[in-house]
């Protein structure tokens, strides 16, 4: 789509403040789409609030002469997420895009994981995108129009080490995108996800003891958060209108679709299984389809295009 087929477009974008979210924003204010920049301004862990980054974002949108509203609404709260929806249309008088991208990650081995650290990434991953989405959910059903774009992570796909809290709000999210996609289809609202490789403040923590973990972060500082934003706008925009419930990646100039659950091998028994049935035939028959216990570094282990 072109400038002017976008120009009057608005979009509400978490995790505006920093990174990812901060360069889709940009990037979505370049196609001409009018953007509420919204950040708590919290820490890579959570904590703490700032005012200044979703400002930063938001003025400097409008000092290029593009529209934007800045927010600091805490996503966490249903109550918020809605304002934050209300703010948009109140500004802008629409609402057209919404982009889940707020996050923080609190990375602990799985058996020494506290009960709050757990809580604190699911409620700012999962629940922050379900509120947002859900209060959008209203205006997109009543215009009969809208898209949703979520960040996941190929640690929700694939696995990680240390960040079981991290990985299932990210498989989560995929888990919602889909549901979106189904439950709004109806009323052409479309929603997808996306797993981003960029480095960001949010892994500039990444371990780089041994030569494996010093190449991998040389990686990761090669892929920029402004690779990410071009497969937003597409999604967002018309030239998508067929595009919804998909999983993709973005990593360096790589574009990838991603494969979702799918039968792989199927045994029947009309007299039924039992432990020992499944022992001599079903474990022999599959063991070769089993995938693999690896994780995202070792499945993307390859240099970045």
């Amino acid at each position: 789509m072109t400038e002017r087929e976008t120009e009057g477009r608005v979009a509400v974008v978490t995790g505006a403040g920093r990174g990812i979210g901060r360069a889709i924003a940009f990037a979505l204010a370049a196609e001409g789409w009018a953007v509420v920049a919204n950040d708590l301004g919290a820490g890579p862990a959570g904590g703490g609030t700032d005012a200044g980054p979703a400002e930063e974002v938001a003025g400097k949108i409008r000092a290029e002469g593009g529209r934007a509203l800045a927010s600091t609404a805490d996503i966490t709260d249903s109550a918020a997420a809605a304002e934050l929806v209300r703010s948009a249309v109140t500004e802008f008088g629409r609402l057209d895009g919404v982009v889940n991208c707020a996050g923080i990650l609190r990375d602990t081995i799985f058996h020494k994981m506290a009960e709050e650290d757990w809580d604190s990434v699911l409620t700012v991953h999962l629940k922050g995108s379900f509120n947002v989405s859900r209060a959008a959910a209203e205006v997109f059903r009543n215009q009969s129009s809208g898209a949703f774009v979520h960040m996941t992570s190929t640690a929700g796909l694939i696995g990680n080490l240390a960040q079981a809290n991290y990985s299932a709000a990210k498989s989560g999210i995929v888990g919602l995108s889909r549901s979106i996609a189904l439950d709004m289809a109806r009323y052409h609202v479309r929603s997808n996800a996306i797993a981003p490789f960029a480095w960001s403040r949010l892994i500039d923590t990444l371990p780089e003891n041994t030569p494996e973990e010093k190449a991998r972060v040389a990686r990761m500082k090669r892929m920029t958060p402004e690779q990410i934003a071009p497969l937003v706008v597409y999604l967002l925009g018309d030239d998508a209108g067929e595009v919804s419930g998909q999983v993709f990646v973005v990593r360096g100039n790589e574009v990838m679709l991603m494969s979702q659950p799918r039968p792989l091998r199927t045994m029947a028994r009309n007299d039924g299984w039992t432990p020992q049935l499944l022992a001599d035939h079903f474990g022999p028959a599959v063991r070769s389809s089993l995938v693999p216990l690896e994780t995202s570094p070792q499945v993307f282990s390859y240099d970045p295009v």
